[in-house]
């Protein structure tokens, strides 16, 4: 079995002018679904370009559409399974923000938990057998991050899902998600390109303004959504 997870961010890392950051994405569990789900994305998008008068070189995103049109998107994907977290970033350590390097580290860990978070549901709801999942295919909107950033990401969610991780507090070792894991891939995207990507984006936005007007609830409530808050 092989999951693959589409994800983007939505907000600024930033203490001083922002209250919250937030990531949101889509799982989906075999490659028959996701081409399913891209097959189905792409006539959404054909609707809402004829719509807009849009060529099919203008990328449809969040920021970039029409509120209702933007809605009519998100709610192509109300069967899918979904995921997110919200970071409010008043309640972080002041020095969390004082180098880029500790800023990824938080949020690769904010990233990791999120989606171990709703990986657990799916098991939970027997939608995922553990023992039966090899590879993990991770596919996140390209940004900033450093070569070397993309790669500790990796590494963090290999421990997480395949190896298993230790507390050191509490002298006391987790067992690896999935023990039959083989392979976890984290590809950073041009979300142009890549569908489901623009998917993600909606998404993410989509928690972002739900935060906005204090409706995440709903949000989670209606749409297989599983949401977090940090810290």
């Amino acid at each position: 079995m092989e999951l693959f997870v589409y994800s983007d961010e939505s907000g600024v890392f930033d203490k001083v002018h922002n209250e919250i950051f937030v990531f949101g994405g889509v799982i989906f569990l075999s490659k028959k679904a996701k081409d399913i789900a891209v097959r189905k994305y792409k006539h959404v998008e054909r609707i809402i370009r004829r719509n807009e008068h849009r060529n099919t070189l203008y990328e449809l995103k969040a920021t970039t559409v029409k509120p209702k049109d933007r809605n009519k998107i998100y709610r192509s994907l109300n069967n899918l399974e979904k995921f997110g977290v919200i970071i409010h970033q008043q309640r972080i350590l002041k020095n969390i923000f004082e180098d880029k390097k500790s800023k990824q580290r938080y949020l690769d860990y904010a990233y990791k938990i999120c989606l171990k978070r709703k990986l657990q549901c799916l098991i939970h709801n027997q939608s995922i057998d553990p023992q039966k999942v090899t590879a993990i295919h991770v596919f996140a909107d390209e940004h900033t991050t450093a070569t070397n950033g993309r790669y500790e990401l990796k590494e963090s969610l290999e421990q997480e899902f395949k190896h298993g991780t230790y507390n050191y507090n509490y002298s006391k070792f987790f067992e690896p998600l999935f023990p039959n894991l083989q392979s976890v891939e984290v590809n950073y995207c041009n979300s142009a390109k890549v569908t489901l990507v623009r998917a993600a984006d909606i998404t993410a936005n989509k928690l972002y303004r739900s935060v906005l007007v204090n409706n995440e609830a709903k949000l989670q409530k209606h749409n297989n959504f599983h949401i977090i808050h940090l810290p």
